[in-house]
């Protein structure tokens, strides 16, 4: 299988159109557009019944202690843990192409609504659920794509990891508030063949390039 973006580059920084924080002088971020960016895969295996398609960032902090305080950083040695931008599973298996900004235009306090969407496809509960958990204006079920935000205090470039999986079912036996890590379970044994692209974020300014 093959991944191929007209919105992102293999191994180069995520447009500013695509991440949920962008970089400001003043306040150190501020909101970005938050669109999920263009995807296209070709080459699936024959038997294949779904798609399924997840973002994840690998290097988010295993400890909140130094995230985004002022005269602090966090460390590049500090363990990292996967964060999950968007869980997109149940697509047809005619479908090759999700267009920028079909699923996700804007950065929706409290979270966009789900399980159900485009394609008679689900999405499952991304990592700024439990980010905004203790956050009253933002608290909610953040279902579909929300974008890069990483530590603007981060000694680490991020990266994100965008994969589309062949599934040899037509639905996976998923919880409606499904995370990434009950779906990637749900998808054990029944993946076909995959295909990813990487594409990297910062809003440390000293690693800007």
């Amino acid at each position: 299988m093959k991944l191929i973006s007209n919105s992102l580059t293999d191994g180069q920084p995520v447009p500013g159109e695509f991440a949920f924080c962008i970089p400001d002088p003043e306040h150190h971020v501020c909101l970005g557009r938050n669109l999920n960016p263009h995807l296209a895969w070709r080459e699936a295996p024959a038997g294949t019944r779904s798609f399924a398609i997840i973002c994840h960032d690998p290097d988010v902090p295993s400890k909140g202690d130094d995230v985004n305080q002022e005269g602090r950083t966090v460390p590049a040695s500090l363990p990292r843990i996967d964060f999950f931008h968007w869980i997109l599973f149940d697509l047809p298996p005619t479908l090759g192409e999700i267009a920028a900004g079909s699923f996700s235009s804007e950065v929706t306090p409290r979270g966009k609504a789900g399980p159900h969407c485009l394609f008679d496809a689900r999405q499952g509960i991304n990592d700024y659920t439990a980010w905004f958990a203790g956050d009253n204006d933002m608290r909610g079920d953040y279902f579909g794509y929300d974008g890069p935000c990483p530590p603007w205090n981060d000694e680490i470039v991020h990266r994100y990891v965008f994969t589309v999986f062949a599934l040899d079912v037509e639905q996976l036996d998923c919880a409606a508030k499904a995370n990434g890590h009950q779906v990637r379970a749900a998808m054990q044994g029944h993946i076909l063949a995959e295909a990813s692209l990487v594409a990297t974020y910062t809003l440390n300014p000293s690693l800007a390039a």
